[in-house]
């Protein structure tokens, strides 16, 4: 099997926002370059969103959970819909491995590989979307106590470029099983993955408004996104500096928040130190 990147994948196309169920430029129509890390060639471009394309995929997603069928939708059909989704990416796995692989610049086969995943998590989920319990408490005297696991409502998303696919899987799979509605921040340097995935969602049924993917870069998008007062709950991962800035934008919300933050510093000392051992030799 060839494990380089393929050249050809997205070559001049027009990547777009998915905003309310459709495919959207930025409403500025500012675009940005995609380059690819393997060669360092632009082989497409993506929309360079703001904080009004960010507003209206809040609201659309707000409108789907409170008012739309999304909200409406019983938890065996939105595991029907992940279940369905899952396949889809299987089916498509080869065209989604090609994205992943020349987006990021890791190799075929680990794009590959990312690709499963991300069609494990959604399958997983779909399985557990009508499996989530409560629990009955027992009190003294004449009461009945109870817990109800519920959705938060609007669930932002912030993922990095290391691995797009497996974390959506992660982020989208989890949040659509349990009702609640997305909005999706990829990070501009590898999101087209995920902007693909979005589209299969719509094809697998996934009501219009339910899961948004909004591109652009952090200070621009990111930024009002995590700060946005319809938003419910944010979920991040990336950078310790950048997670800081999320959790106090959300605090001004009261608004939880999920993060995971580094990892990557021994590894790159490791690295380091084995360059430099060989550069002695």
């Amino acid at each position: 099997m060839n494990n380089s990147p393929d050249n050809n994948a997205a070559q001049n196309s027009a990547c777009m926002n998915i905003i309310d169920g459709r495919l959207c430029d930025a409403k500025s129509g500012r675009r940005m370059d995609v380059v690819s890390p393997s060669d360092g060639i632009v082989f497409t471009t993506m929309p360079e969103s703001d904080a009004d394309d960010i507003d209206t995929a809040v609201r659309a997603a707000h409108t789907a959970w409170s008012n739309g069928p999304w909200g409406k939708m019983s938890a065996v059909e939105r595991g029907r819909i992940l279940l369905r989704l899952s396949q889809l990416i299987s089916n498509n796995s080869a065209e989604l491995a090609a994205l992943e692989s020349r987006d990021t610049g890791k190799p075929l086969k680990q794009g590959i590989a990312d690709i499963v995943g991300c069609a494990r998590y959604f399958e997983y989920y779909g399985g557990a979307a009508d499996k989530i319990h409560g629990d009955t408490i027992p009190v003294a005297g004449d009461f009945l106590a109870l817990t109800l696991r519920e959705p938060h409502g609007v669930v932002a998303g912030i993922i990095p470029w290391n691995y797009p696919a497996q974390i959506l899987g992660r982020v989208a799979g989890a949040g659509l099983a349990m009702g609640n509605a997305l909005v999706l921040k990829p990070a501009e340097d590898a999101c087209l993955s995920v902007l693909r995935i979005a589209e299969l969602a719509l094809e697998a049924g996934l009501p219009a408004g339910a899961f948004n993917v909004v591109t652009g870069t952090g200070r621009e998008a990111g930024a009002p996104l995590s700060a946005h007062p319809g938003i419910d709950f944010v979920t991040f991962t990336g950078s310790p500096a950048t997670g800081t800035a999320i959790q106090r934008a959300a605090a001004v919300n009261n608004r939880g928040v999920t993060m995971e933050l580094g990892g990557k510093f021994s590894l790159m000392l490791i690295l380091m130190l084995l360059c430099q051992w060989l550069s002695m030799r």
